[in-house]
């Protein structure tokens, strides 16, 4: 294969026994597992205290989750399947087997050494059974499918003692808009270590694999600025149009102010479009999409907290398609068309809730209080947390994805790379040209920038 790396064989693992010491402990009920990887030790929370999976478990359960199917799905299915086929002679050489599993870690297709195949029928690794972390605990399929970047989980990293024997490395492949997985490729082997280079020949196939479904969500980007255009003409109220993770790719100089995002401002990249921080209108966003997938001219109303705004907004919702494919919606401000969305049982107040961020220090999980975080920057592949006990390295390695849990909560995306507890600004500097730098309220009085985009809503939400 031109495009991957190698696979070569991989020496013992060290370590293994002070991990299968640690795993002893941790079944037994204790928390303090030294020398275990940050993922492993916050994987094995999981599985102990929110699935309960039976650390005795000796097979995979069939799986029973159906996911509806697009277009998107058969593309990485193919693609995946491809890759692990044209790789398999190689990893069945050395004692291995390579599998596809679906979103639900449901394995869909398996290549590799035959030995190796029947030995995994033992346990069920095997198609149309399921490894996710919540079916059999930590393993490389189902831990891909809960964090990001490639997977490996040696010998007594698995949650089940009968998986022990097994090594294996897995990495997700994720839609581009919304960061929910869509497929994982895993490659496992018995009783022996895992090629050299499996981890990076798993992240390119990845990379590869992506390439098509960035470049489809460009187009979708730039098809909803054209229907948003279209609409525009013919729509008296306050406009934007989001896509199906509930993010704004451009928006009219009303709904900027509603959204708190910049105005006429096209986003088409998706990795460019802006988190409103609005749970409710992601919410709305997500429901339309589900309803959309099944009711084409399905179009909703609902009722948000918008930006700026001492009562609740009404909104209509109506989906965008093209060749078929839902991309995103239509928001019409102060309007009410279409069928009421489900409201949530009794008040919903998310920021009223007690929250907290799990970091590491060395092997150690700390929990920390929200007021205790300065601010939140993403660094290479990791996210860093700016701390009253100083520096610390989040669990979550998205700094995406905490901002949008912390929205609701009096933190705001300030910069591609950082997110700021608002409550913790201390002084702000303005430069020559407008720009915005935060002195946060912290031991050393850091600094962070504000990227130009984010000027104004930094201006709303301080009121400055």
């Amino acid at each position: 294969m031109r495009d991957v790396h190698r696979l070569e064989p991989l020496s013992a693992d060290p370590g293994s026994g002070s991990v299968l010491a640690a795993w002893e402990r941790f079944v037994r009920g204790e928390d303090h597992i030294p020398g275990v990887r940050p993922l492993v030790a916050i994987s094995w929370h999981r599985c102990r205290e929110q699935y309960r999976v039976d650390p005795h478990l000796t097979e995979a359960p069939v799986a029973v989750a159906e996911l509806d199917r697009t277009p998107e799905h058969d593309v990485v299915f193919a693609e995946l399947g491809f890759r692990a086929a044209s790789v398999a002679h190689e990893v069945g050489s050395l004692g291995g087997v390579v599998t596809v599993t679906d979103a639900t870690g449901r394995i869909l297709a398996e290549w590799g050494d035959q030995a190796t195949l029947a030995r995994a029928g033992d346990s069920n690794l095997a198609p149309w059974f399921c490894w996710s972390e919540c079916a059999v605990g930590t393993n490389g399929m189902g831990t891909a499918l809960e964090a990001h970047g490639p997977v490996p989980i040696r010998g007594a990293e698995h949650w089940c003692q009968a998986f022990h024997d097994w090594a294996c490395a897995g990495i997700a492949v994720r839609d581009v808009v919304t960061r929910e997985p869509i497929a994982v490729l895993n490659i496992c082997c018995w009783r022996r270590q895992l090629p050299a280079s499996a981890e990076s020949w798993l992240a390119n196939a990845v990379t590869m694999t992506q390439h098509p479904l960035k470049r489809r969500a460009r187009d979708s980007g730039a098809e909803l600025v054209a229907a948003y255009t279209q609409a525009r003409g013919r729509s008296g109220p306050a406009l934007a149009a989001v896509d199906t993770a509930g993010k704004v790719v451009i928006a009219d100089d009303m709904a900027s102010v509603l959204l708190g995002v910049p105005a006429c401002t096209p986003a088409v990249d998706p990795t460019l479009r802006w988190n409103p921080g609005l749970p409710e209108l992601i919410a709305a966003a997500r429901y339309a999409t589900s309803q959309a997938a099944h009711h084409p001219d399905w179009v909703g109303s609902t009722q948000i907290s918008a930006r700026l705004a001492d009562e609740p907004t009404s909104i209509s919702i109506r989906p965008v398609f093209s060749s078929g494919r839902l991309i995103g919606n239509l928001i019409s401000f102060g309007a009410s068309d279409g069928t009421q969305l489900p409201q949530a049982e009794g008040p919903v107040r998310p920021w009223a809730q007690p929250r907290r961020l799990v970091a590491m220090r060395d092997n150690r999980m700390v929990l920390l209080r929200l007021p205790e975080v300065s601010f939140a920057e993403s660094q290479g592949n990791d996210v860093w947390f700016s701390t009253d006990q100083g520096r610390l390295r989040a669990a979550s390695p998205s700094l995406d994805k905490l901002d949008g849990e912390l929205a609701d909560v009096g933190f705001l995306r300030v910069h591609r790379r950082y997110v700021v507890n608002l409550s913790r600004i201390r002084e702000i500097e303005r430069g020559p040209k407008g720009e915005l730098i935060l002195i946060m309220d912290d031991r050393t009085n850091e600094m962070v920038p504000v990227s130009r985009r984010n000027v104004s809503a930094v201006r709303r939400a301080l009121d400055i």
